[in-house]
């Protein structure tokens, strides 16, 4: 099994979907169900850094966060499916977390 984190971004085109306290809630219910839901959160506002330039504020783009198990990729794909943020045409990113 590899360790995935989905992104939600913050470019829904129906909000009423995206925020559906109901439909997150079933979606959630089936993720602990898979026995492979590793956690999750909204992210608030930030700030970036870098050693030489000043602080900035961090992109909003990025509006919250899961972290899954699955064989590949492809089989952490299977976790959009319901998701209230891509069912509303949100953007999710798929990422590997790669083991060191």
């Amino acid at each position: 099994m590899n360790d995935y984190i989905l992104f939600m971004h913050d470019d829904v085109v129906d909000a009423a979907i995206a925020t559906d306290e109901q439909r997150w809630g079933q979606y959630m219910s089936g993720l602990r169900a898979s026995g492979q839901f590793d956690g999750g959160s909204a992210i608030g506002k930030g700030m970036v850094f870098k050693k030489d330039d000043d602080a900035k504020p961090a992109t909003t783009r990025v509006s919250g966060y899961l972290r899954v198990r699955a064989e590949n990729a492809e089989a952490a794909q299977r976790f959009l499916i319901g998701n209230p943020n891509y069912e509303a045409g949100g953007t999710v990113e798929i990422r590997e977390l790669p083991r060191t």
